[in-house]
């Protein structure tokens, strides 16, 4: 956990209404401090957590019922974005999700199953005597070559 001044820093620096000499002044340090505040890797994780923290509780709500409006919206292609987002935001869909995409992994995953089944089948001896096809991964040819 960061001490007092630099969480006071990064709330300042959020807000975004002083000159970093103002900040660094107020938070009793030099403009030289607060510099090196600013590239440290500690400090900057606190910066984008405050961020996080601070616009999940001002606007989040907000967007959200927004968001919910936009369900209803006359567009399909809108009603359809709106959707997608709010399930990212649930968690449901990652970013690189799609719901065509996740039904093509649905299939692709059925598909696997369906093979790796009959491979064991086949490997049983459950289709003895019905019409199938034998695979044969080596060949072995006569000795000429």
């Amino acid at each position: 956990m960061l001490d007092k001044p630099r969480q006071e820093a990064i709330m300042l620096l959020f807000e975004d209404k002083l000159t970093d000499e103002q900040i660094a002044k107020k938070v009793n340090r030099t403009r030289r401090t607060l510099a090196k505040w600013k590239n440290d890797s500690r400090f900057k994780a606190a910066q984008e957590q405050y961020k996080r923290l601070v616009v999940k509780k001002d606007f989040e709500s907000k967007a959200l019922r927004e968001l919910v409006n936009l369900l209803d919206a006359n567009s399909e292609m809108v009603r359809l974005q709106t959707a997608i987002t709010i399930l990212k935001m649930s968690g449901m869909m990652s970013d690189n999700s799609t719901p065509e995409l996740d039904k093509a992994k649905v299939r692709k995953a059925n598909a696997e199953a369906d093979i790796v089944e009959w491979k064991a089948d086949e490997l049983t001896g459950k289709h003895q005597g019905k019409d199938s096809t034998i695979l044969v991964d080596d060949i072995v040819g006569d000795d000429n070559g």
